[in-house]
């Protein structure tokens, strides 16, 4: 049973708690979740997850609009990924890939999509990064060039998750307003725009929808823009503002269930006659995972509550969520895989599985290294204007 005294911390209040208690009480219904078919997994998991009210926490509501709770968010993707990545990986994008509208969609833009994806009944995507261009959004090259009723989108995404599974994507082109990051616009993509091509699916050591997207003249009306020219930037960092504290929920959530797999593996394990768990080498290495996760929780659920409190960025509160929850959810897992010996390594195995599924988030959101770039020049900034 994982530990779930921190619901009690005073970042969360009772309907969090509840929240949490509920979804761990559905995701242990899932069963076993296929792995080698991802594209009609994550079909299969957005539309459960919508269905049993599960995604609507990932877009406001735009019949009665209220901010996210970014608390929500982080208790369900820790939940979901403490069972499943899969599971966690169907209830995220659907979040990330309507941030833009729930942040800066008109009324008609939000009224038009965030039911459908609320229900399950679209999948969203995000497609920011480009092949030359992935942390450094700025040198962003696609172009969406105006042409008097419509906009024409030429260039290429890639690394996108649910790329070719999509119903809808959020785009981010460049528009010419200004040089880099002051030229790009966002926009909303139906996923079977003309024009739109699937160039090239994607495979990782842990399976996900993911594909290199090519627009070539593709068309959209000019009610597709959300906010205004110019603004793509803003908005892009504004989305990830939110959702890269989730990544670290993630994470932490990885990191619990490999804590847990190691706590049960040491108990029953036996050496010699006694268990693995009465060794002190082994319970230093228990009391080290177990700190790395209560550490990245604090973080996680600081950087929330910072945000569901009326802060306008937490930049800095979420890029030391992700760069400490991601880095120290390897360390645990990888401690974990140590711990369970060879059977660690075995193909199958939980904790083979969470080794696998841990790397990307040190890459996605920002990169582990730039969310040191981060926190320095925040850092920095507050002495200056000390």
């Amino acid at each position: 049973m994982a530990d779930r005294s921190y619901l009690d911390w005073p970042f969360l209040t009772s309907p969090h708690k509840d929240h949490a208690t509920a979804l761990d009480d559905w995701a242990g219904t899932l069963g076993p979740i296929d792995h080698h078919d991802a594209d009609a997994t994550c079909r299969s998991l957005v539309a459960r997850l919508g269905a049993d009210g599960w995604l609507e926490p990932t877009a406001v509501d735009p019949a009665t609009p209220q901010p996210l709770d970014v608390r929500t968010l982080c208790l369900s993707r820790e939940t979901l990924a403490r069972h499943d990545g899969l599971a966690d990986f169907a209830f995220a994008m659907q979040g990330l890939g309507t941030g833009a509208l729930s942040l800066f969609g008109s009324p008609d833009q939000q009224a038009e999509w965030l039911p459908l994806t609320r229900k399950g009944k679209a999948i969203s995507a995000f497609a920011l990064t480009e092949p030359q261009s992935g942390s450094d959004v700025a040198n962003s090259t696609m172009t969406a060039r105006d042409d008097g009723d419509a906009w024409v989108l030429d260039g290429e995404k890639t690394w996108i998750s649910n790329g070719g599974i999509a119903d809808v994507y959020t785009l981010f082109a460049r528009t010419g307003e200004g040089p880099g990051a002051k030229g790009l616009s966002a926009f909303i993509l139906p996923g079977d725009t003309p024009g739109l091509e699937i160039a090239e699916r994607l495979d990782t050591i842990a399976p996900h929808p993911l594909a290199t997207l090519r627009f070539s003249g593709a068309r959209l009306p000019k009610s597709a823009l959300i906010g205004q020219p110019g603004q793509g930037f803003r908005i892009a960092m504004s989305v990830l503002d939110v959702f890269r504290t989730t990544v670290a929920a993630a994470a932490l959530g990885f990191a619990r269930r490999a804590l847990d797999e190691a706590t049960a593996r040491v108990m029953s394990r036996e050496v010699q006659g006694k268990p693995l768990a009465d060794l002190q080498m082994v319970q230093a290495h228990i009391a080290e995972m177990a700190l790395r996760v209560d550490a990245a929780a604090l973080l996680v659920y600081r950087a929330a509550w910072t945000k569901d409190s009326g802060a306008s960025r937490v930049s800095r509160e979420a890029a030391m969520a992700k760069l400490f929850a991601t880095d120290e959810a390897q360390k645990v897992i990888d401690a974990a895989v140590q711990l369970h010996g060879g059977d660690g390594v075995r193909s199958g195995n939980t904790v083979e599985r969470l080794y696998r599924e841990i790397r990307a988030l040190r890459i996605y959101e920002g990169a582990s290294d730039v969310q040191k770039v981060i926190i320095a020049r925040q850092t920095l900034d507050a002495a200056m204007a000390g």
